[in-house]
Formats: structure tokens, sequence, C-alpha cells
């Protein structure tokens, strides 16, 4: 009786969260997209002695006291560096907050189906993570999205410049014609030039939020030809030409390397697709799996060497380009 109640409990606050969440979710989000526009656009300097110094502040939160807390840690600067990279309007709290509701539900429903505390520890460690994957996965998203549109942006960069406009002004054209995530990035970079940051360091901000060679390589090439002279629009058509033919042979090696991805991929996965057939073809032995000592042990094993597996073909299959 107490497990039906439970098992009610949960499934009807999470079909409320979701009504009220799809019901209030696109406005909230909206104002803190226009809250951080402003606040990226409004810069103040930390010390008046050094003007090139930019505030950025993180999105509004509704645990302000859960992001003064981490922030003062590494773990904070980590996940606030995350979270801008992957181009999410969220607060380290928020995805805190979200990473222990999520391991203390899982936590609980694994509990009350397999009356372990390990299995339940291992479900809540598993639900906590899932934020950071998540932020992960979107991270990886825009950084690729960033490096397709990168060639076509050193190509409108040198054509402004080539037509006459400063390399100011030709940010500014990027950011205007380009989509996000590398529209984005340049209109963030000639906004805070623009109020006062020196230039040489809101281009290093863009390496920061987007950590790629290729992008280092222009922040570079910019540098080199503001300190000594030189033709920077042929130089542009230079690195954009390089960047593409890079791109060209990452896409290349990705061909290359699928059968080694997709063989690491099945023999991940195909340890648990059998073990939920043999769930349905014979519960009583997969039963005995899990009740008795020995068999806790081989499944802990079994996933201890799935996952040094998984890790060993992912390394085995990286090629840097």
């Amino acid at each position: 009786m107490v497990l039906a109640i439970l098992v009610f409990l949960l499934v009807a606050g999470a079909v409320i969260g979701g009504f009220l969440a799809l019901e209030h979710l696109p406005g909230l989000l909206a104002g803190r997209q226009l809250e951080q526009r402003l606040r990226d656009m409004s810069h103040a300097p930390e010390d008046p002695a050094a003007p090139s110094v930019v505030l950025n502040q993180a999105p509004a939160s509704a645990l302000p006291g859960v992001d003064r807390l981490m922030s003062s840690t590494n773990a904070g600067s980590w996940l606030s560096k995350l979270i801008e990279q992957s181009g999410v309007q969220v607060s380290p709290g928020t995805v805190l907050s979200m990473g222990v509701a999520l391991g203390v539900v899982l936590g609980l429903v694994t509990f009350l189906f397999l009356p372990r505390v390990a299995a339940g520890a291992a479900a809540g460690a598993c639900g906590m993570s899932l934020p950071i994957l998540w932020l992960r996965h979107k991270r990886t998203a825009r950084i690729r999205k960033f490096e397709e549109q990168f060639p076509e942006a050193l190509d409108l960069l040198s054509r402004a410049i080539r037509a006459g406009h400063a390399f100011q002004s030709a940010m500014g054209m990027v950011a205007e014609e380009l989509p996000a995530p590398v529209g984005f990035e340049f209109k963030k970079s000639f906004d805070q030039q623009n109020f006062g940051l020196p230039l040489k360091d809101a281009l290093a901000g863009m390496a920061e939020r987007m950590p790629l060679m290729d992008v280092r390589f222009f922040i570079t090439t910019v540098a080199i030809q503001r300190e000594t002279g030189g033709n920077l629009s042929e130089i542009l058509d230079n690195l954009a030409h390089v960047v593409r033919e890079r791109f060209k042979i990452l896409r290349q090696v990705r061909v290359h390397t699928a059968h080694g991805r997709f063989t690491g991929y099945v023999l991940l996965g195909l340890p648990a697709a059998l073990a939920v057939a043999l769930s349905f073809i014979s519960p009583e032995h997969m039963r005995t799996l899990f009740t008795v000592h020995m068999g806790q042990m081989m499944i802990l094993g079994a996933i201890v060497m799935q996952t040094i597996g998984f890790i060993w073909i992912k390394q085995v299959i990286k090629i840097e380009v």
C-alpha cells in the first residue's frame, strides 16, 4: 500500500511539474535571455586603475545563495565555464539543484523496485550527473557548429576589410550577418570592445568560450598583424582555407573511425539489452543474478570492465587533426 502511494505521488508530481514547466518555462527563459543580453552590454571595471577588466555576471537564479556559495569554489568556476560554453541560460545553482533533485528521485524509485542501498546510490549518482552530461552534450554540439561556421566568418571579415572597413566594424558585420553561435560570439566580443574592453582581451574571451585551435590561430594572427602590420585580408583568406582543409580532413577521419565508434556503442549497449531480454525470457534466473552476492559482484565487475573497454575504444579511435 505504501509503495503504491509513493509511486502515485511521484507520477503525479512528475505530471504536474511537467505541465507547469511547459506553461511557465518559455516566458521565464525569454526573460532571462533578455536580462543576460543587457548584462553582456553593461560592463563595469572592478578597479579604476584597471579599465580593461570587464565584469561578466551569471544569469539570474532562483537560488542566489547557492550561486554565491559555488562561486567561491573551483567546482563552481568550472561549472560556470561549462554553462557559458554550452550557451544555455542557466545558473550553476540551478544546475546543482536539478542534479540533486534527479538524483533523489532516481535513487528513491530504484530503491523501491530494487531494495538495495548500492543500487539506489548508483542510480542517485547517475541522476546527479545527468545535468552535467546534458551541458557537455550542448557544449560539444555548439562548438562543432561554431567550427563549421567559422571559415565563413573569416571570409566575411576578409571581404569587409578589403572593402575598406575597419576590423572592429567588420566584426560587427559578422555579428549581424551570420547566425548563432558564430554570430553571437562575434557580437559579444564586438559589444565588449565597444564598451571599453581592449580588442585583445575581447578576442581572448572568445577563445576561452570557444576552446578551438582555429580560434587561437585567428586571435594570434590578428594580434601579430596589429603589432607588425601586413595585409590582414589576405592572411584571413589563407587562414579560412587552412581551416576548411583541416575540417575536411577531420570529417574524413570521422568517416574512417565510424566503425570503431559503432563497435564501442554496440559493446556498451549489448549487455544491457541482453539483460532486459533475459528478464522477459527467464525472469527467475535474472532475479537470482540480482539477489545472490556472487551475481551482484558479477554485475559490478561487468559494469567496470564495460566502462574501461568503452574508454579504451574511444582513446584508440581518437585522432588529433
